[in-house]
Parts: C-alpha cells; sequence; structure tokens
C-alpha cells in the first residue's frame, strides 16, 4: 500500500526535492473580475480553496452537496458577499443545468476564469469485497462527476481563455491492496484530463491535474469503518479464502496507515492556487512528502516486473500471502 515508499526510498533520499519547490512562479491573476466554480465545497480540499480565493478577489461559485449543511453554512458566515453557494450534486445532470444558469446570471464583468472538479469519495476494499455497485458510485462521482461538470461549463471556460483544475490521487498511477476502485475513477479521471488538455490547447485554456498523497486526516474523505463490517459483506466462501484474522489485520493497517498522512491541506490549497492563478501552471502536481517524492515520481516509468516486486518489502503483503485459506477453527469469526 501506501506505505512501500518509505521502504523504497529509505533516509538517504530524505534530503529530495523540496514539497513545494515546484510552485515557486508568481501567482499574476487578480482575482477582481473573475468567476472561479469549485465542486465539493462542503468541506476538505474544495471548502479551504472557495475560502482562499473568497480572500483574493475572486466571485466564487461553491458548489455544495448540501446547501444547508454546516460546511456551506460556515462558508457563507466567513466569506464576503463574492461567494455563492450552489446546489451541486456532480451526478446529477438537473442540478447541473440549475448551476450553470446561476452562474451564468451571475457572472462578473470577466467570465468565468476556472472550473475546479474537486468533488470526490474514496473508500477501501479489496476488489473481491467490493460489489460492482461500489465500482459504479465511486466511478460516478469522481470520474462521470467531473465529466459532466466539465461538459457543462466548458464553453464558458473558452470565452475566458481560463483553467481547467482536477483533482486526482496518486492512485491514479500507484496501484496497490484495498484502492481498486478508487484507482479505477482516479486513472480514468487522469485519461480524461490529459485528453481535454491537448484538445483545450486550441482554445488557450490550460489545464491541470493535482495529485495528492495522504491527506485523509486533513479532508475526512475517507470512509472509515469496522473489521465486522468487512466481514458481514463477505458470502460464505469469501470467509473462507480471506479468513477473519486477515480482515482484522487489514482492517488494523489500513486505519493505522490514515494516521500518518499530512493534517492539513495546506500543500494542496498552495497548488490549487498555482494552477488557477499562475501565468505558467503546471500540468500535473505531486503534492507528497519529501521523503516520497522521489519514489512516487518514478514509480510510473518503472517496468512492471520491478513495480510489482516493491510489494515483496511490505510485510502486510507476506502476511496476507500466508494467511490466505490458512487452516483455521471454523468457530473462530464473529456471528
Amino acid at each position: 500500500m501506501y506505505f512501500l515508499s518509505a521502504y523504497f526510498v529509505g533516509f538517504c533520499f530524505l534530503p529530495f526535492i523540496p514539497l513545494m519547490s515546484s510552485c515557486r512562479s508568481n501567482h499574476v491573476l487578480d482575482g477582481c473580475g473573475h468567476a472561479v466554480l469549485i465542486t465539493g465545497c462542503d468541506s476538505g480540499f474544495g471548502h479551504h480553496l472557495a475560502r482562499c480565493l473568497d480572500q483574493k478577489g475572486f466571485v466564487v461559485f461553491a458548489g455544495c452537496l448540501s446547501p444547508g449543511g454546516a460546511g456551506a453554512q460556515s462558508l457563507v458566515r466567513q466569506s464576503s458577499s463574492n461567494l455563492k453557494i450552489l446546489k451541486l450534486d456532480v451526478t446529477r445532470d438537473e442540478d447541473l443545468q440549475q448551476a450553470k444558469k446561476m452562474v451564468q446570471e451571475n457572472l462578473p464583468e470577466k467570465g468565468l476564469w476556472a472550473v475546479v472538479s474537486n468533488a470526490g469519495i474514496s473508500d477501501w476494499a479489496e476488489i473481491e469485497w467490493s460489489t460492482i455497485e461500489d465500482f459504479q458510485k465511486m466511478v460516478d462521482v469522481n470520474l462521470f462527476g467531473s465529466i459532466r461538470t466539465s461538459i457543462a461549463f466548458l464553453p464558458l471556460v473558452h470565452a475566458s481563455k481560463g483553467r481547467m483544475v482536477f483533482v486526482s490521487s496518486i492512485f491514479s498511477f500507484f496501484y496497490c491492496l484495498n484502492m481498486g476502485a478508487y484507482s479505477v475513477s482516479k486513472r480514468g479521471l487522469e485519461a480524461f484530463a490529459d485528453c481535454l488538455r491537448v484538445e483545450m490547447a486550441s482554445f488557450g485554456v490550460k489545464v491541470s491535474i493535482i495529485q495528492p498523497g495522504n491527506f485523509g486526516q486533513a479532508t475526512n474523505i475517507l470512509k472509515r469503518k469496522t473489521a465486522l463490517d468487512i466481514w458481514n459483506k463477505l458470502d460464505d466462501e469469501k470467509k473462507r479464502i480471506f479468513g477473519r484474522e486477515y480482515i482484522d489485520l487489514a482492517n488494523d493497517y489500513f486505519t493505522s496507515t490514515c494516521r500518518v498522512g499530512f493534517k492539513d491541506t495546506d500543500p494542496v490549497i498552495a497548488a490549487m492556487l498555482h494552477a488557477v492563478t499562475s501565468a505558467r501552471p503546471k500540468h500535473r502536481y505531486l503534492l507528497v512528502s519529501t521523503m516520497e517524492m522521489f519514489f512516487f515520481s518514478i514509480f510510473p516509468f518503472l517496468p512492471t516486473l520491478l513495480a510489482d516486486a516493491v510489494f515483496s518489502l511490505s510485510s502486510m503483503y507476506r502476511c496476507r500471502k500466508e494467511m490466505l485459506y490458512a487452516k483455521r477453527d471454523p468457530q473462530n469469526s464473529y456471528l
């Protein structure tokens, strides 16, 4: 899983590449007269970015799943009148059309400068623990939600020669245990963004992809569940294959991994601001710790045989192999 990078890199690469060295270019765009649409502003990255852009003078259209919820209402209280809350479920075409109408009716003189597709969900499970509905839900929000949003608002961004920004993840290219559905949705999102970038170059529109690492603590996006939740979802055959002991181990490991990530969203917000306001935005912003930067920079280019071999360094992966189909007391499970 995510932690493998630490084993691979080792302390010899600790000073390698400062986290935000790629974002040192000056921000040049004055927010006055420009609008930005952000999806997923109820919490996390979208919430913080909306407040930041409002402070910089942008008209901010903050898409929220629950306009009456605590997150949306705190945005209203802490922001200027330039920030407008939109009811926006990116899986619903009706919401997008209504949001587009409201944006068009409230555009400032310089138009819609940027769309930040941030809305997303996350969950973890091995593929055999998942259903097709689990995959469909993940893809509908993380991939098709961004596609729906882009198609709806691209004509407005054309007019301003602005920006399209997509929040992806390191799991778009780093495959590992437990993140199959999430990786599928984010890899698809980056394929869409790459194709869009090539097409939008003719219109003068720039496209950027944000690739956060472990920001689970900072955003609370990760779905928490117990080993019993997982166990009760499995049929008898899968219970026989995996066993309760391994389910407990996997759940404990994933929970502990979530505790070691970034505790605030500042690096991601800085990258988003750069993508929206810089004269020379990057195509991709990889946002991981200094120690992990080298590993994640080279992982997409490793031969498959070598990339797969990285997992042999993980004690978790070795335990998994030993525990599958292990002989066990049939009574040793939770009823």
